[in-house]
């Protein structure tokens, strides 16, 4: 926002006719003072703040203009105030931008994904709890579909009398597995041969194109240890049925809120994956990048906002990243948090299916 003064105040941007520069920037004084201290923001705050530089009197008159209108609520008679959900919103479409992060938090990512190796899952639950250090606020992941990944190797393996494991990986990175129960006993060189055979079978293939038929070997533990692994491989569709939910730092959500009701209510709706899973969707097709208040309909989090970055691969949607917090979110650092880590999260996925 720029400087103002009491002489002048800059006509507002097209279609923004509601305040101009001065309220403005005072409008963006009350915001950024409160989400620091969570405490009701008086004038002399306001006064001393970067980019407003006018009287006392005139703050304390546009402050009472601004609450008359709707930004900003005194919460007690004596208090000062505090903005309300269209307050908060003016100040994010405002913003000029998503931000970015310091450079100890350009750093932490960049390390995080340096060392990001091992399961794709694995590295989706700890890049939520990567941002929600990053950001202080609960943080969801929605891994990729691994309807379209097709299977990269498969092995059988021997778990015991009459039990093994498939292990399949997918080309998107992603590891699944399964314990099978065999017909009947299978050493070592019979799990090799029936691995070596399913995977001939569904290589290349998605598993939901795993076919149900494998040409028989002559060998019977052979062909029955390989029928047990195309039933696994099927089994494993029935698993990947809808999206995976990575939350991290739920427990914050207990500082963020002085109230043990809303607490639990939040709490309560995180544990429920397809409504959060349905909520991040929703707030993208809808074309916004935060939820403020009541914006996402969701009335449990009423006292919310919500923070939704798409993370894309080769220019395709492969997952969601969203961050849950109070209205008093710090929304620049969350909105550069949500950016860093999507595209870099982007790009591991891309690299992790080539």
């Amino acid at each position: 926002m720029p400087t103002v003064d009491d002489r002048r105040s800059e006509p507002a941007p097209p279609g923004d006719t509601d305040l101009d520069a001065r309220k403005a920037a005072i409008l963006t004084a009350v915001v950024t003072e409160y989400i620091g201290s969570a405490q009701p923001v008086g004038s002399q705050h306001v006064v001393e703040a970067a980019g407003v530089s006018v009287s006392s009197a005139t703050v304390r008159s546009d402050m009472a203009a601004l609450e008359r209108d709707g930004y900003l609520m005194q919460p007690h008679t004596s208090a000062g105030r505090i903005p309300t959900d269209k307050g908060y919103r003016f100040f994010v479409d405002h913003l000029g931008g998503t931000g970015s992060l310091d450079p100890g938090g350009r750093q932490q990512v960049r390390q995080f994904f340096d060392h990001a190796h091992g399961e794709i899952e694995q590295m989706l639950e700890r890049t939520s709890g990567l941002l929600a250090d990053l950001t202080d606020c609960t943080a969801m992941v929605v891994g990729p579909s691994h309807e379209s990944a097709a299977v990269r190797s498969v092995q059988l393996v021997g778990l015991g009398h009459r039990l093994a494991l498939v292990v399949v990986v997918l080309a998107d990175g992603a590891v699944r597995k399964q314990t099978v129960e065999l017909p009947e006993d299978a050493d070592e060189a019979v799990l090799s041969e029936a691995g070596g055979r399913l995977a001939a079978h569904a290589l290349g293939s998605t598993l939901a194109e795993v076919g149900n038929v494998v040409t028989p070997s002559g060998h019977p533990k052979v062909d029955a240890a390989t029928a047990a692994g195309v039933a696994a491989l099927h089994d494993l569709v029935e698993a990947d049925g809808g999206d995976q939910l990575f939350v991290g730092g739920s427990s914050r959500m207990a500082v963020a809120f002085d109230a043990v009701d809303t607490v639990r209510s939040v709490l309560t709706i995180l544990e429920q994956q397809l409504v959060v899973v349905s909520l991040l969707r929703d707030i993208l097709d809808t074309g916004l990048t935060v939820a403020i208040g009541t914006e996402h309909g969701i009335e449990p989090l009423a006292s919310c906002a919500i923070v939704v970055m798409p993370v894309s691969v080769g220019g395709v949607e492969a997952g969601t990243i969203g961050l849950l917090g109070p209205t008093r979110m710090n929304y620049p650092l969350a909105l550069a948090a949500a950016r860093v880590v999507g595209d870099r999260l982007g790009e591991h996925l891309g690299e992790a299916s080539r």
